[in-house]
């Protein structure tokens, strides 16, 4: 297993987990972002000039085109984690995983969500998250 981000809809949120720790914890399974797989998008280039190489007095125009690059929803470069730590504990399973948002979003996300009564640590404080109405 690798860890994978996962973006909240409806939430300023991503969480980065491996998909079976995090699921554990939920009601509803998340699927990763890496699921939907990378994709080309396409971005328009403004016409401008530019010169051969340094010094070169004569420029060169380039007319207007467009630009086709690689997005891949899931990329994380280098090893580290991004974002902030936070760790749930639901008295079985004690795990840590990082977010990037607001720890406000993720209480919120956690309370329609989770299936058993769990803490969430942060960098801050300790929130009791009771069980959602769905699990």
């Amino acid at each position: 297993m690798t860890i994978q981000k996962f973006t909240i809809e409806g939430f300023e949120l991503a969480i980065w987990a491996e998909p079976a720790n995090l699921n554990y914890f939920l009601t509803t399974s998340l699927t990763p972002d890496a699921a939907e797989g990378t994709t080309n998008k396409e971005s328009p280039v403004k016409a401008h000039s530019r010169r051969q190489y340094p010094g070169d007095v004569i420029t060169m125009n380039v007319s207007a085109h467009s630009r086709v690059f690689m997005t891949d929803p899931g990329r994380k470069v280098g090893a580290a984690l991004p974002g902030k730590p936070f760790i749930l504990d639901d008295g079985t399973e004690k795990r840590q995983f990082t977010m990037t948002g607001n720890v406000v979003d993720l209480h919120a996300f956690l309370s329609s969500d989770v299936k058993e009564e769990c803490k969430l640590y942060t960098t801050g404080a300790r929130y009791v998250i009771p069980k959602s109405a769905g699990g």
